[in-house]
């Protein structure tokens, strides 16, 4: 096949080589799916009669291509035979620049001014707060002033500081009117009473056990002895045969409780170190290096005796506080029976 650029017009070059390969263009629309009025028109380069240019284009490349030319030179030869005439893009109208650029230097200028007030304004008000405070002058002393002290208005002193009152954490006793007096029997307005009671309950109330470390030794519902370290020392508890029964270097807070019906001696570092606690209340410190603890243990039996005797004693006296009241209600009810018996026997008729 020849070259397509030996024709002088791309058309030209078309037409012969269809030519020279013996199809007719009825063959190549058929071949090539364009109208043969169309490759009729780009024989004759009667580009008036092609669609836009961008179907023509394709109309160039199928051509050649069903010829057996080169595509692309052909559709570069197009192109340079048939320049696209679209207007190139242009600047947006409607905008007056000469307007903008007339009026630039006024608004600059103005922008300016107004930037150079604000500031001048703010520097003015920082020298006028600057200025040194004078001194003002008094047209009218005041007749306080004159006459010296005012009766009533002396200066206040203060004088040494009061001491703190005393601590009250526990919150005084409510009592129930009239409760008091049908619990214990004792009338709360007569003051022998009170005197009786608050003497014969006088003693006062011993700190209880409380642990802060480990307990070693018996149970504690069979002990009433315990010994709790208020610091370290050694705690030895010997048996009347010579046998070790507790031994240790007890830390502050740890104690140990003694067994009951036991006959032991207590052996201490330091007889100071050691709280007794006889029935889970405090009953003081070791006597001495060497405790029998039998005599310990005589002691809280003792106690726990006074206990109860003191609590059998307030039952007794309760209930015979209750059995007087009781007594002296059913005597008033029968007077109050008799005289309204009485009163209905008088009556007239």
């Amino acid at each position: 096949m020849p070259s397509i650029t030996d024709a002088a017009t791309l058309g030209d070059g078309l037409k012969r080589t269809r030519e020279l390969a013996g199809r007719s263009l009825a063959e190549l629309a058929a071949d090539t799916r364009v109208h043969e009025r169309y490759l009729r028109a780009l024989e004759e380069n009667n580009h008036s009669a092609l669609p836009s240019r961008v179907f023509a284009i394709g109309y160039v490349r199928a051509y050649a291509a069903a010829l057996g030319l080169d595509e692309q030179l052909a559709v570069e030869r197009y192109k340079r035979e048939t320049p696209d005439g679209v207007v190139p893009l242009q600047p947006p109208v409607g905008i007056a620049f000469e307007e903008v650029r007339r009026y630039s230097p006024r608004i600059v200028g103005a922008i300016v001014l107004i930037a150079v007030s604000i500031i001048g304004w703010n520097v003015f008000q920082r020298v006028s707060l600057m200025r040194a405070p004078q001194p003002s002058d008094i047209a009218e002393v005041p007749e306080s002033w004159s006459l010296g002290a005012v009766i009533g208005q002396e200066p206040v002193s203060v004088g040494a500081p009061l001491p703190a009152p005393p601590d009250q954490t526990t919150p005084a006793l409510y009592i129930t009117p009239g409760l008091e007096a049908q619990l214990t029997g004792i009338d709360p307005a007569d003051t022998e009473a009170l005197a009786a009671a608050a003497a014969a309950n006088d003693t006062p109330v011993q700190a209880a056990f409380n642990p802060r470390g480990a307990i070693y030794g018996a149970n504690a519902t069979a002990s009433q002895v315990v010994l709790q370290a208020k610091k370290a020392a050694a705690l030895v508890v010997r048996m009347a045969d010579g046998r070790v029964l507790f031994a240790r270097q007890l830390a502050a807070g740890e104690a140990w409780r003694a067994p009951p019906g036991v006959a032991a001696t207590i052996d201490v570092s330091d007889p100071t170190a050691f709280d007794v606690y006889l029935n889970g209340e405090h009953g003081g410190a070791l006597p001495a290096v060497l405790t029998p603890l039998a005599q310990l243990n005589s002691r809280a039996a003792t106690l726990a005796r006074q206990t109860a005797a003191r609590a059998e004693a307030v039952a007794a006296q309760a209930a015979a506080a209750r059995a007087s009241a009781a007594a002296q209600a059913s005597v008033v009810q029968t007077t109050d029976a008799a005289q309204t018996a009485l009163t209905t026997a008088v009556a007239p008729r």
